[in-house]
Parts: C-alpha cells; structure tokens; sequence
C-alpha cells in the first residue's frame, strides 16, 4: 500500500506521494489514480481522481528545507513544472517541517515558495519568449499570431502556453479550440492552450487592477482544468508584453477555481494563492481502476 494526500490550489488538484514510498510503476499508477471517473475517491474529495501525482523527495538538513518535485500527469507524461502544483509541494513540506520557505527543485529549475498570510508565493523564473525555449517550429516569437480563428501569442513559463485574449473566456468552446492550439504544427512538443478575458470590474476596469478571467485545456491532462498556475503566469506575461499591463503589477487571474495573483518583473515572476489539503489515504501500490478508492 502507498500513501497519498490529496492537495489542490484553486481547484488544480494533486495526489502527493512520498517518493520514499515503493512504487513499482509510476506512470501507471498516475494513470490509475487520476482517472476522472474510475481514479481515486474519498469522502473528503472534492472530485474523484486528480491533474497529476507529485512525487516528492524532501531534504530537511538544508536551510530552508528542499524538495525534490517531479509531476506525473494523467496520461503518464512527466511535466518539467507546474505553478501550482508546486505551492502544494510547499504545503505538503510546512504542514511536516513548520517552515514558512521552501526550496523547490523542478526539471525546470529551483524555485523558492514562501507562506504567508496572502496565500502560498512561489517564484516562477523568467518567461521566454524565445522559440527555442517554447519550443517553436519557427526562428521568430509567436506574438499575435492567428491560430484557430484567434490571436495567439506563445511564451514559455515552465511548460509551454499558446496565450489568446478573448471578449469572454465563458464563450470559449474549450474541448473544440483547445485541442486544435494544443496540437497545432508550430508546437512540436505541443503546448497548453490557455484564454483569457478581463474582467468586467465596475470600479476599476484596468486590466492590472480587476484582472483576467482564465481557462485552460491542458496538456498531459488533455482537458480543462479548475485552475493553471503556469498558464496564469502566461497571462500575466503575454500582457505585460502587449501592453495591457505594467512590469511590475500585481493581476489578478480568476481560473474556475478561484482567485491567483501574479507578478512579472525583469527577470522573475511570482504566483501566489491559496492551498487547501483535503485528505490522506492508502492506496495499492499497483492499482487498477477500482482499487483506487482511499477509505
């Protein structure tokens, strides 16, 4: 049997696993225990199943402590980052060692949380534009490029986004325009399809100020999710580059889940928002689909 805890950031849900823990076959058993109707279930869910399995190696001699975080994603495919799922990682490391900072390494680099009153903070390393970086089939940026009948602008943020500025994100036909950007030629690794809208704010329509609505079809889950961080980041950079917003300023970003905040600055941007754990269970170590229910 394995032990996992169930986190989730604005609807964006993760199993966490000690990777200590004997697990013979990780893909599958991200497959099982992810799947939206057969995965894993408990009283205390808010949804069957999950957005991925973090395993997590963590260090407590360092100061602050470290993990290690490597994201299994629903189809098996490992993600180099993820926003946040790493401020779960984050959680997971205080709710055992009390710190309020946490080294987290990722295949896209090291990145340092911090927990506070506003939430979970994570820095999100510098966003590229850089077709290298994306990567793109192409020598130059993606910016304001039509694809699927939309503007799309595409920028690295951990894990590649192809950014479209819509009216309403709600209009969207997500499961029919998503999968069209995800898998479009100029994405040779494919990329996540993320919209976003700004809010009608009565008191303040600035962009900076109200924010951006946001929905995400995701790669490695194929299929929307509640909440992005990568893909809020995305956001919050396309519109520093475009002009809606300042470097600097603080967005807000509404995905279905909730409320997340970014900030893109020179070389860093940060996100931050809320973590709620929702419950621990034992699960097989090699699952099929009906044994993955936690009592």
């Amino acid at each position: 049997m394995v032990t996992v805890e169930k986190y989730h950031g604005t609807g964006n849900d993760f199993l966490v696993v000690d990777a200590r823990e004997r697990v013979p076959d990780r893909r599958a058993l991200a497959r099982a225990l992810c799947d939206r109707e057969a995965g894993v279930n408990h009283p205390d869910a808010n949804r069957t199943g999950a957005d991925g399995v973090l395993f997590l190696a963590l260090e407590t001699d360092p100061s602050p402590p470290r993990v290690v975080m490597t994201l299994v994603q629903p189809d098996g495919s490992i993600a180099a980052m993820c926003g946040n799922g790493a401020r779960c990682a984050a959680r997971w490391v205080a709710d055992r060692t009390g710190t309020d900072e946490v080294m987290i390494d990722t295949q896209s680099g090291t990145r340092r949380a911090t927990l506070g009153d506003a939430g979970i903070r994570i820095q999100m390393g510098e966003p590229s534009f850089a077709p290298r970086d994306v990567p793109l089939a192409r020598d130059e940026p993606l910016v304001e490029t039509e694809l699927a009948g939309l503007a799309v602008t595409a920028v690295d943020t951990g894990v590649p986004h192809a950014v479209a500025f819509v009216d309403d994100v709600a209009a969207v036909d997500l499961e029919t325009v998503g999968p069209e950007i995800r898998h479009a030629e100029v994405f040779p690794e494919g990329a996540n399809a993320t919209f976003a809208s700004p809010r009608d704010d009565a008191a303040d329509r600035n962009p900076a100020v109200a924010g951006f609505d946001q929905r995400t079809y995701e790669r490695g889950v194929e299929g929307e999710t509640g909440s992005c961080g990568t893909g809020a980041v995305a956001i919050g950079a396309v519109a520093e580059r475009l002009g809606l917003v300042e470097a600097g300023d603080r967005v807000p970003i509404h995905p279905p889940g909730g409320r997340l905040v970014v900030e893109v600055a020179g070389d860093d941007a940060t996100l931050t928002g809320p973590v709620e754990h929702e419950f621990a269970a034992e699960v097989p170590a090699r699952p099929t689909a009906a044994d993955a229910v936690g009592d």
